[in-house]
């Protein structure tokens, strides 16, 4: 169970569904709610209607037995006087309930419609004074209130029971007093209705259910058939630690093929990275060969023949090796993301320190501050400057300068150049020109693979083209401390 909810595709499915179940027991209970209130308002009207027709007919004196509406064809009426005694009543009435008095059997005080009591001794009088209803609404005689008030009841007539909405009217009459009448129209249209429309919807609503949760199952399923896909082809590439392989690539715009090619992206990012750490490996490992076997040659001859030891060419080839661990330390750390320095550096400075004793170099900087690491940014003017002086005729010309919000470091010699073609190739790491091959005279090909990847990790660049003077020409570009 935990499995089946853990997936994707049944918790969209849970939670569409509980949506739709959320918003149709909402949109039901307003549709019964609403007709219910429609119904009943009807039959308010109906009965109101009913009251205020008897109420007219005792406004201008029609006697109790001569009352249209007492005949009981449009449900029950009720006649109380002021002292809530049942005056008159629809024929046939054996039970009600929800009204001013339960009783079904009139108790007049005079059936002629003369009344002895007080009420009949006012009126006699000649008292014409205005009466007030239980609202406070004033009336004259034979005038009917023009408020009506409402009640739920039942009643029981010649044996069918029902219920009824009553409505109640107060009239008052010229010779009985103040009446009112209570008249109820069924409630059986909005009973049947209720319950044809709950009975809809205890059926409809599951129906509906069991549809919306059956297609947002196959919705999603299709529509994460290419997830699955792709966590298959991932899974076998993981196993295999084959990393040519891609995932599958929907035919699509959405974002499930947007996530397949980032994903073959990532993966061809990543066989790269490993191609180019194996390249690297068997390079260094193919360069300190050379100086190794070297190294070992002269100690075999050295202990067979003491006499025979090239001690100078001993410390040479164990100061080459101690260079090149140093640069593989160094492009190891690069690669691992080392953050460098946030220290101020002052190329112009840093130029001239570096260009200080060596023949053939001439600075022209102005001052230009950067962010980072001197020791790297030292390494990288050192590095173009070997590479400057291994190439040049006669002299190599460093130049600083600002523009815009980077500072400029130029290195330029008036040797043969770098072809167009390989100005991207010479930074690659071990890569050595056909010019300069000689390991003696050429080094491990490191130098401007280190260069470039420090102007990098600095927020640089260092390209290559061509000098004014016919050479080559490199440029260092960094931002101005401050401005990273």
């Amino acid at each position: 169970m935990s499995r089946l909810f853990g997936s994707v595709r049944a918790r969209a499915t849970l939670g569409a569904t509980l949506v739709v179940a959320v918003a149709l027991v909402a949109a039901g209970t307003a549709v019964v709610l609403s007709l219910r209130s429609n119904l009943t308002g009807e039959a308010g009207t109906q009965a109101e209607r009913s009251a205020r027709a008897v109420a007219a007919e005792l406004a201008v004196r029609t006697p109790y037995d001569k009352l249209s509406g007492l005949d009981g064809d449009d449900g029950p009426v009720q006649i109380v006087d002021e002292d809530g005694r049942l005056v008159a009543a629809s024929d046939d009435l054996e039970r009600v309930s929800g009204t001013a008095t339960a009783d079904v059997t009139p108790r007049p005080s005079d059936p002629d419609g003369d009344d002895d009591d007080d009420d009949s001794d006012g009126d006699s009088d000649g008292d014409d004074s205005r009466g007030s209803d239980d609202s406070g609404e004033s009336l004259e005689p034979g005038e009917i209130a023009r408020e009506t008030t409402f009640s739920n009841g039942s009643a029981t007539i010649d044996g069918d029971a029902e219920d009824y909405r009553f409505a109640a009217v107060t009239v008052e009459t010229h010779d009985r007093g103040r009446l009112t009448v209570h008249a109820g129209a069924p409630l059986a249209a909005e009973h049947s209705a209720v319950r044809t429309a709950l009975t809809v919807m205890l059926i409809g609503f599951p129906l509906l259910l069991a549809v919306v949760a059956g297609v947002t199952w196959l919705v999603t399923g299709r529509a994460l058939r290419p997830v699955e896909g792709i966590r298959r082809e991932m899974a076998a590439i993981t196993a295999s630690e084959d990393l040519a392989r891609r995932v599958p690539e929907p035919a699509t715009h959405d974002e499930i093929a947007r996530l397949a090619r980032t994903t073959n992206e990532t993966l061809a990012a990543l066989e790269a990275s490993v191609e180019r750490q194996r390249s690297f490996v068997a390079d260094a490992s193919h360069e300190l060969r050379s100086p190794i076997a070297s190294l070992r040659t002269q100690l075999e001859v050295a202990a067979a023949h003491p006499e025979l030891l090239d001690l100078e060419g001993a410390v040479e080839d164990t100061v080459r090796l101690q260079h090149l661990a140093a640069d593989l330390l160094l492009l190891a750390r690069l690669d691992a993301g080392e953050r460098p320095a946030g220290a101020r550096v002052d190329l112009a400075a840093l130029a001239r320190e570096e260009a200080a004793g060596r023949p053939g170099v001439t600075v022209d900087a102005e001052s230009a501050e950067v962010s980072g690491s001197r020791g790297q940014l030292g390494r990288v003017l050192a590095n173009l400057l070997d590479n400057g002086r291994r190439h040049a005729r006669e002299r190599v010309t460093v130049t600083v300068r600002r523009e815009g919000g980077s500072a400029v470091l130029a290195v330029a010699d008036d040797g043969e150049g770098v072809a167009e073609a390989d100005r991207e190739r010479i930074f690659e790491r071990f890569v050595r020109l056909d010019a300069a091959r000689s390991r003696d005279d050429g080094g491990a090909g490191l130098g401007l693979a280190i260069a470039r990847d420090v102007a990098v990790r600095h927020g640089g660049t260092l390209t290559a083209g061509a000098a004014p003077a016919g050479g080559a020409l490199f440029e260092l570009r960094l931002p101005l401390a401050g401005r990273e």
